[in-house]
């Protein structure tokens, strides 16, 4: 199980948001740190085939990024993820498993083992534009979760969640990592303190760390703002 980015370069006319880019991801959680404007969503979108890169390719275990086995074994969650406000949670999930090409009876376990996961089996008969906004982040990953990936990247995936919901997510996340590649982007070090095995931090479109916490060093905030110098994360 093999996450390879290859000199990943994206250009916008005179700008460059990521700058030839390369790392290997293994089984595990990777954290992917980094202030506004470093260039994590355009790395994160063009790791999911969603954004072609000007330069470099990405693939997990030797299918591109623009092949269909390279999505069935994609799990996403954007930062910001589209949801029809009148569907229920229920009717969501079954309506993002068949636009995964799901079986209707697989989708419909599937659906329900996963919304208790994150909670929400209570509220599954309940209109999503009555969710808070923790609960709309937690049904983003029931849904990134729905055709069982092996590659799951999240985006920013605790904004909108309570101190409480936030350590119930960093213990989903941690063992999902057990058996899957887990890239979660944040710009909250607390996030990744204790299940990420591995960080990734990005300034100015290239990384700067490729290492564990530990060769980090004795805090990791400390290290972060050492990088960045007090900029303003995102």
């Amino acid at each position: 199980m093999l996450l390879t980015a290859d000199r990943l370069t994206k250009q916008y006319k005179n700008k460059i948001a990521v700058d030839r880019v390369s790392f290997k991801l293994e089984k595990g959680v990777t954290g992917l740190l980094g202030a506004n404007g470093a260039g994590k969503t355009t790395l994160i979108r063009m790791l999911c085939g969603i954004l072609t890169p000007t330069g470099g390719t990405v693939s997990f275990d030797g299918y591109d990024s623009s092949s269909e086995e390279f999505r069935s074994l994609l799990g996403y969650l954007p930062q910001e993820f589209g949801y029809y406000p009148d569907f229920t949670a229920r009717d969501f999930m079954l309506y993002v498993a068949a636009l995964k090409g799901l079986d209707k009876t697989y989708a419909a376990k599937k659906s329900g083992e996963l919304l208790e996961l994150v909670n929400l089996s209570d509220e599954a008969k309940h209109k999503i534009k009555t969710f808070s906004g923790g609960m709309k982040q937690r049904l983003g990953i029931a849904q990134a979760l729905l055709n069982d990936p092996k590659l799951i990247v999240l985006d920013e995936p605790t904004a909108g969640l309570d101190p409480k919901e936030r350590v119930r997510f960093r213990n989903m996340i941690a063992e999902l990592g057990k058996d899957n590649i887990v890239l979660l982007s944040t710009h909250i070090v607390s996030d990744l303190e204790k299940i990420a095995g591995k960080i990734l931090v990005m300034k100015d479109g290239g990384i700067v760390f490729n290492g564990t916490e530990e060769e980090a060093g004795d805090n990791l905030e400390d290290f972060y703002l050492n990088v960045f110098g007090g900029e303003e994360n995102e």
